[in-house]
């Protein structure tokens, strides 16, 4: 059973929000609510899947107004005060957060920020610590297989193998995401070998090129900030936290990469920042891509929390390297959202679900002396 369903979304989520009855079964704790950035007015729509994380600046600011009203929306340094034992939540708690550091964050979602008078935890790659216009490495591989050529393809690099028939959009995506499980196997340089390779079998222009050249909102809808931009954002008043160097799933690397994407995107943000870089969320966020000892590098490089990507509202267990989060997107209502916020929706899945879903994935097999011999942060 799904809870998104019509009848849900557009009769019953919106009366019980109406009614007050989400905020008076609100339960303790803290509803942490994850955003990835906004779409620009007058954007070309480029894929359901690509843009379904993004959200409209209305969208964003009724959701905001909404917690500002019904809710307390908390400052990341009053979770980390929480975190600490140095200070109780108060009733209906709300943290905002956003993921992966698009350009949007600065230009679109600070000044409605602003005007409402929140802060948000921002969550930061590697990918926005230099000078130059850079794209999410898997976002650049969707967009090449929305764009290539239909038909069989055979691509081998890096010791990666894709072979299939790239048809529909449906197919094309799991295609996809396939490369992206075998592509966060290997390191950084080896992608983007791999990358190059893969734009010059297809014949196309690598997409941030493309898009920068025939799209005039690019750089807000696919592209990341830089360096100078997150400084701008952190002198703004917003938090910053790391979400690893080249967001892979981590889940599907060696533990030695896994431990310097987690631990080199601390030091490099802290570098550029000058201040301590406290807080992580895990790629993806879902319970396949984390594991025990992704758990525990995320302890042993010195964060105080970190964040998953499901299973968020009020009244979820939160464990301090595994907190739960509600995951904003396009087609989310403003009833829907309350629901997710309160914690109704979660509640309604944990008894309605034939399937239980544990954020907590069961244990690897990576060995405790592996893990122990990481070198600290």
């Amino acid at each position: 059973m799904r809870f998104v369903s019509p009848l849900l979304k557009e009769v019953v989520y919106p009366s019980m929000a109406e009614a007050g009855t989400f905020r008076s079964i609100a339960r303790q704790g803290v509803a942490v609510i994850t955003y990835h950035g906004l779409l620009p007015d007058g954007y070309s729509p480029i894929d359901p899947g690509f843009d379904g994380r993004l959200i409209t600046a209305a969208g964003f600011r009724h959701q905001l107004q909404l917690l500002r009203t019904r809710y307390n929306v908390i400052s990341p340094e009053e979770m980390k005060a929480w975190a600490r034992g140095e200070q109780e939540l108060p009733a209906r708690a709300a943290l905002l957060t956003c993921d992966d550091g698009l350009l949007s964050n600065l230009t679109d979602m600070l000044p409605i920020l602003l005007e409402e008078g929140l802060r948000c935890l921002f969550f930061i790659t590697g990918g926005s610590l230099g000078h130059q216009r850079a794209m999410l490495w898997y976002d650049e591989l969707l967009l090449m297989f929305l764009r290539a050529r239909a038909g069989e393809f055979a691509l081998s690099c890096e010791g990666v193998d894709l072979v299939g028939a790239l048809e529909e959009p449906q197919q094309r995506r799991a295609l996809w995401w396939t490369a992206v499980k075998q592509l966060s196997s290997i390191d950084a340089d080896q992608r983007k070998r791999f990358l190059h390779a893969a734009h010059s079998y297809f014949d196309l222009e690598p997409a941030v090129q493309f898009y920068r050249r025939s799209y005039s909102l690019a750089e807000r809808h696919c592209c990341l900030m830089t360096a100078d931009e997150i400084r701008q954002l952190a002198a703004a008043g917003m938090t910053i936290g790391a979400h690893t160097m080249t967001h892979p799933i981590l889940s599907h690397m060696p533990p030695t990469l896994a431990w310097h994407e987690i631990v080199n995107c601390k030091m490099r943000l802290e570098s550029v920042l000058d201040k301590e870089v406290w807080a992580f969320s895990y790629p993806f966020g879902d319970p396949a891509s984390v594991s025990p000892s992704i758990f525990t590098m995320a302890r042993r490089a010195g964060f105080e929390m970190s964040f998953l990507n499901v299973g968020g509202g009020l009244g979820a267990s939160l464990p301090l390297h595994a907190i739960p989060r509600i995951h904003v997107s396009t087609g989310m209502t403003l009833g829907e959202f309350e629901a997710h916020v309160s914690g109704f929706y979660e509640l309604l899945r944990r008894i309605f679900s034939p399937v239980p879903r544990d954020i907590s994935p069961v244990p690897d097999a990576m060995p405790a002396a592996q893990i122990a011999n990481l070198p600290r942060a």
